[in-house]
């Protein structure tokens, strides 16, 4: 009998070596120095110290592209707005992974929705289950793995 699980997970490895490379880049760009900037990663959470919000700005690309590079869905990052104090500036990033109560909820009604009879015993109507959640712009990303005949 055909099935699969949803997930949401995160290769950790692959973020700290974005983290790692973010690092490096910053600290050899011109409009960097001088701003002791970086980024520091412990557990699900990578902060980011600067002096300015701008250059916390400028920092969020630079982790944004390096995410991208090493294959991690940048929607997995939830970043509130940054704690500026007199002379630094500071924004946590947080990774979400796992699916929530309320997404796992909006999931099983949107399966439902598609009117399919989903028992697994037909290959083709796990797949339409999977394309149709493909489609449906999920703000986290989604993977499907174990799928089984």
């Amino acid at each position: 009998m055909p099935s699969f699980d949803i997930v949401s997970e995160i290769n950790m490895q692959e973020v700290s070596n974005a983290v790692d490379q973010a690092n490096r880049e910053v600290s050899t760009r011109f409009d960097f120095k001088g701003t002791d900037s970086n980024f520091e990663l412990t557990d699900n959470v990578i902060t980011l110290h600067s002096k300015e919000e701008f250059q916390l700005n400028q920092m969020m690309d630079v982790l944004s592209k390096k995410l991208s590079t090493r294959k991690i869905d940048v929607r997995c990052m939830s970043a509130p707005s940054p704690e500026i104090s007199s002379n630094r500036a500071r924004q946590k990033v947080t990774l979400r992974h796992g699916i929530e109560t309320e997404l796992g909820k909006k999931i099983v009604k949107m399966i439902k929705d598609m009117k399919i009879k989903v028992t697994g015993k037909k290959r083709d109507e796990l797949q339409q289950v999977i394309s149709m959640l493909k489609d449906s712009k999920m703000d986290l990303p989604l993977q499907y793995v174990n799928f089984r005949d």
